[in-house]
């Protein structure tokens, strides 16, 4: 057997080690499953997070399946992919509001768009598909972030929140009060949190486990998304999570949709 033939060999037995119950591994899992050196699957970790199949939380230093997964289960899945059955919902909240509506999923403190629909109206806002941007002070990550364990947002922000307005939350006692404010009202609110004269309203949808893996929100310019309004459109998408919800069912959900959020950490993973 060629180098180059066992190599692939063996960064395939690393990508076999993450299993459903067995999302997130450090090295030394991973070492003790495939029975290798740490050397040599560092090595093969670093390339295959290069490629996007792997990626490594910069915090915690715990490894799990990487985004190009996404796009390769869309790739087998064909017709089940999240644009094809979401589209229709979001263009239908856009016509009802007015305004831009994304669908997101987390991505280790950052919430990602997968999907946007822009407004017809001509002062509008919209995200890139593609673009990033932090969660803990923008609608759709706090949309997941109130859904997380608290472990998740202290592991994730506990080395300071960034300051980009003067409504951004900084500190954490601030964003935890904001999450409890969005499990009662069952959506997220962000009020010029992130740039100023944007506002934005986000729930999330949420799999037969219990996380949030996606998220929908509506956002549009402060003058027009008055705080009161925001309280409207928050539970028109709502409704809109719940009309998905029905139609893929949760079980669903959590097959077709991969995990792309950081599950629950428990004790035993160091």
């Amino acid at each position: 057997m060629s180098q180059s033939v066992r190599a692939v060999e063996r960064a395939l037995d690393i990508l076999l080690c993450f299993s459903k119950d067995k999302p997130i591994l450090s090295l030394t899992e991973i070492a003790e499953q495939v029975g290798m050196h740490k050397s040599t699957i560092h090595r093969l970790l670093a390339t295959l997070e290069s490629k996007h199949f792997i990626t490594r939380d910069k915090t915690s230093g715990l490894y799990q399946l990487g985004f190009l997964f996404i796009e390769l289960s869309s790739i087998m899945l064909h017709g089940l992919d999240v644009q094809r059955w979401a589209l229709p919902y979001l263009q239908q909240l856009s016509e009802q509001s007015g305004e831009t509506v994304d669908l997101a999923v987390l991505d280790n403190g950052h919430v990602t768009y997968l999907q946007v629909v822009e407004s017809s109206q001509r002062v509008k806002i919209a995200a890139a598909v593609g673009e990033q941007l932090p969660a803990f002070c923008t609608a759709s990550g706090k949309a997941f972030l109130a859904y997380l364990p608290e472990e998740y947002v202290h592991r994730n922000f506990n080395q300071g929140l960034t300051k980009y307005t003067e409504h951004t939350p900084v500190s954490l006692e601030n964003l935890s009060q904001s999450l409890r404010e969005t499990r009662q009202r069952g959506f997220a609110i962000s009020e010029q949190e992130y740039e100023k004269d944007i506002n934005a309203v986000a729930a999330p949808i949420i799999d037969a486990n219990g996380f949030p893996i996606l998220a929908i929100a509506i956002v549009g310019p402060s003058y027009r998304m008055s705080h009161d309004r925001m309280l409207k459109l928050g539970q028109e998408i709502r409704e809109t999570v719940e009309a998905i919800t029905r139609e893929v069912g949760q079980a669903a959900l959590s097959v077709i949709l991969p995990k792309i959020l950081t599950p629950y950490v428990n004790e035993n993973i160091k």
